[in-house]
């Protein structure tokens, strides 16, 4: 007979089984920050994870596939992170009243940078670039979804200029968050954030810049 946890009519069961899943989801994951941070994705072993996690080996392939994924997850977690502190930041906004876009683009501007010297770690390990093959494709892409959402956010129109503006905006706070990660404090952080937030200010001024009319005529030209 097997034992109650595998029964699929055990509800209770069914939920402690998942409970356990995830708390050695969990405990991979944050050994794996820990070893990656530390050592660099090259150098480091899959023992040293499963060892800090106290796990083994084959429950780590079980649940990620190996070490490229288990950094991959780790990525796609930080990028969670500052889509959900962004949205959320902005959501807040539009609750409170406020309604120009680029108002709401500097609110998620700025919990994007917090959430950059909350992870800092993080940061750091994924601009150094040393990670697993195909990730530097990944980061690109993930930065083009950053772009055509800074460009949704701030109603700009479909032309190459306006891309263009949202595109130096959108690298504007991904060089900032670099800067802030490499803070030494907390409040040299904050000097980061707010020259960064600066910048922004000038840059949004005056809106995107409008071509003569002839070459608004063809603007991909």
């Amino acid at each position: 007979m097997e034992p109650a946890l595998r029964q699929p009519g055990n509800k209770a069961a069914g939920s402690w089984q998942w409970a356990r899943t995830a708390g050695t989801q969990r405990a991979l994951l944050d050994a794996a920050r820990a070893v990656f941070v530390e050592e660099g994705f090259a150098e480091a072993s899959v023992a040293e994870v499963v060892r800090r996690a106290d796990s083994s080996v084959g429950s780590l392939y079980h649940h990620f596939g190996g070490k490229s994924e288990l950094f991959i997850a780790l990525w796609q977690e930080h990028q969670a992170a500052h889509e959900d502190a962004a949205s959320t930041a902005v959501a807040q906004a539009k609750r409170a009243g406020v309604t120009d876009p680029f108002e709401l683009f500097s609110v998620g501007a700025r919990a994007y940078l917090n959430g950059s010297w909350q992870r800092r770690d993080l940061v750091m390990l994924f601009f150094n670039g040393d990670g697993p093959p195909g990730f530097e494709v990944m980061k690109r892409r993930r930065g083009h979804e950053w772009i055509v959402q800074n460009d949704t956010l701030l109603q700009l129109a479909e032309n190459a200029f306006d891309r263009l503006y949202a595109s130096i905006l959108t690298s504007l706070i991904g060089e900032g968050a670099r800067e802030v990660a490499a803070a030494s404090t907390r409040r040299q952080a904050n000097k980061i954030i707010d020259a960064v937030m600066e910048y922004v200010r000038r840059l949004m001024a005056d809106g995107p810049w409008k071509p003569p009319a002839a070459v608004r005529a063809n603007p991909d030209r």
